[in-house]
């Protein structure tokens, strides 16, 4: 983990970021593309923010990136760019929750600052054999409490990081290698024979499936986006034109054979020049004031998102009817500015998509 060798708070504060909600192992190639082009938080706070999202394509979770450019924003202007030490003023940062602020109060500046994540989450409810849901509001005070008491004045960077790691190798969520624990002697779970049982969890909800209609909308030689808005999933990325649907709306299309591609992409086409039906022509039209022309060409691509199970299927379209009344937020772009747009990885699969039929032959909108 290349962040472990540093104690740069910027560097740390990058990686825990990155690792919320992430493996190790996807990260550390975002990590070592970040800090080459954003090597601190001078040039992070300069950037302009679509660059940041850009470099951020395909982690997920885009607030995090979001955040980190207010962050980096805020520290240069009211710190001087220098990363504040203590614990309450970290967590005044956007996006730096109490875990983050401990752990970079912890690992960059040796404070002693309580931590609970998920590694040291699951080997404190073990060590106090805490019975309750672990994600309960008293589980956490109880949590918070006790990481509280054990933090040491010194070497607390030390301390902090060796519970991570005895959780992560060691106190594993399933087989816990008790026998070479070095804290078995004081775990009540291990006393109890209970590690086998804790922490105990709310069951995870049911995966839903969703249907998503994409609409491609192409005008010679440019595409159709819109920037995705704050309450919105990946906010502040670019777009195509995107929402749900009942699944009864889409039973019009004739579907074709899949042939040899993706593991999650199949045409749609038994047939071309299809039309959309006027419910879904009107949804697109309600959302940015645009009207659209027949399919030329469709896909289908599946993917999750937290508890959702999502069918993304994309239609691409001729020219728009009156497109000079679009809505705000929309633009046109070339296919080789849709390379530079920061977009979803759904997004992304989409361009890859378009730039796979260019040599098709296809009438082109609008010409």
């Amino acid at each position: 983990m290349p962040w472990r060798t540093s104690a740069d708070p910027y560097r740390i504060w990058l990686s825990e970021i990155m690792l919320q909600q992430t493996t190790v192992a996807a990260v550390v190639p975002y990590f070592e593309r970040f800090v080459a082009k954003f090597q601190d938080v001078g040039s992070l706070a300069a950037a302009n923010v679509d660059d940041v999202l850009r470099l951020w394509e395909g982690l997920g979770y885009y607030s995090r990136a979001r955040n980190l450019h207010k962050a980096a924003v805020a520290i240069e202007q009211h710190y001087g760019g220098v990363f504040p030490a203590d614990v309450e003023t970290l967590q005044q940062l956007p996006g730096i929750g109490r875990y983050t602020a401990g752990a970079i109060a912890s690992f960059a500046f040796d404070q002693p600052a309580a931590i609970v994540e998920a590694n040291t989450e699951r080997l404190y409810a073990r060590l106090m054999a805490l019975s309750d849901d672990v994600r309960s509001t008293a589980s956490q005070r109880a949590l918070w409490d006790f990481a509280t008491a054990i933090v040491p004045n010194k070497r607390s960077g030390d301390f902090n990081q060796a519970l991570m790691d005895i959780g992560s190798q060691i106190c594993r969520p399933q087989e816990p290698d008790c026998e070479r624990c070095p804290l078995k002697t004081c775990c009540e779970a291990f006393r109890l024979e209970l590690q086998n049982e804790l922490p105990h969890r709310k069951p995870r909800t049911p995966i839903t499936a969703v249907d998503e209609i994409c609409v491609v909308i192409r005008r010679r030689n440019k595409y159709l986006l819109r920037r995705r808005t704050d309450g919105e999933r990946w906010a502040g990325m670019w777009d195509f034109v995107r929402f749900e649907v009942d699944k009864s709306e889409l039973k019009f299309l004739p579907l074709a054979t899949a042939g040899k591609q993706k593991k999650s992409e199949r045409s749609l086409f038994a047939e071309s020049n299809s039309v959309l039906p006027e419910s879904i022509r009107r949804q697109v039209h309600d959302q940015i004031g645009a009207k659209i022309g027949d399919v030329v060409a469709a896909t289908e691509f599946t993917y999750s998102v937290t508890r959702y199970r999502v069918c993304l299927k994309s239609f691409l379209c001729n020219g728009t009817v009156g497109a000079n009344v679009i809505t705000g937020g929309t633009q046109w772009f070339t296919d080789a500015e849709l390379v530079e747009l920061p977009l979803s990885k759904t997004g992304r699969l989409v361009v890859e998509w378009l730039a796979s039929r260019t040599n098709t032959n296809v009438k082109q909108p609008g010409s």
